[in-house]
């Protein structure tokens, strides 16, 4: 994989004229973009659609939760939006997930673990358990496997560990990722491009530090120089 196609533009932005234009600025050498539930509840299928025919291989990141068949059912209504990758969260269980699965045969398909938002103080306070997020994340990876998803999301620090329990052929979206020249903002769980493919992601979800950015092109270079030093790839 080219050192460009491991990243994921998070747009993070409610405003779909925004979106595209961050798009239309780094398509079609970063194709791949993240837009979140903000984002779907403003501007709705329409909007994913122009980001699509902007040139985004798009991540729909809304993070399904819900008793099976109402799951099914979402995911039966986005399989014909034709999403590059979209998500649900691990927790909610077995049945839930295959549901998903079975509705979506075509799209990347992956289960949140414990978000980024969370250190381990106050995920044990929040959620009441004695589990750790580590053990959390490799539980809820495997469980993710074994319904047939296509991967999970973890943080940098749960890569090691979700590699060590489902292998090689197996997807790892991390989001937290910061280069050291940027800031850390609002998540907790944080690591460069570098560190995160070293211990074995596949993609790496890059928000402010790329369209924050006074340009996001130049950024997103310098993003994609740092990985492909990192590993040796050839860079777009």
């Amino acid at each position: 994989m080219k050192a460009a196609e491991r990243i994921i533009v998070a747009l993070d932005t409610p405003d779909p004229a925004r979106a595209r234009e961050i798009v239309e600025s780094l398509a079609p050498d970063y194709a791949h973009f993240k837009t979140g539930l903000e984002f779907f509840c403003s501007g709705g299928p329409r909007a994913v659609s122009d980001l699509q025919s902007s040139g985004a291989n798009l991540f729909l990141d809304l993070k399904l939760h819900d008793i099976p068949n109402t799951v099914r059912g979402a995911a039966r209504a986005l399989a014909s939006l034709d999403v590059w990758m979209t998500n649900l969260h691990a927790s909610g269980g077995a049945e839930m997930m295959r549901a998903a699965r079975e509705e979506l045969p075509d799209a990347l398909l992956i289960a949140v673990t414990v978000l980024t938002s969370f250190d381990e103080d106050t995920f044990r306070g929040h959620i009441g358990t004695d589990s750790s997020v580590e053990d959390t994340v490799r539980r809820w990876a495997l469980a993710s496997r074994e319904a047939g998803l296509d991967g999970v999301v973890c943080s940098p620090q749960e890569i090691r560990v979700v590699r060590e329990e489902v292998g090689r052929d197996f997807l790892i979206v991390t989001p937290g990722i910061r280069p050291a020249w940027a800031a850390r903002g609002d998540q907790r769980r944080v690591t460069t491009p570098a560190e995160a493919l070293e211990l074995g992601a596949d993609y790496l979800v890059i928000g402010r530090p790329i369209t924050a950015a006074p340009d996001p092109r130049e950024a997103a270079q310098r993003i994609a120089m740092e990985i492909e030093q990192a590993e040796g790839s050839e860079l777009t």
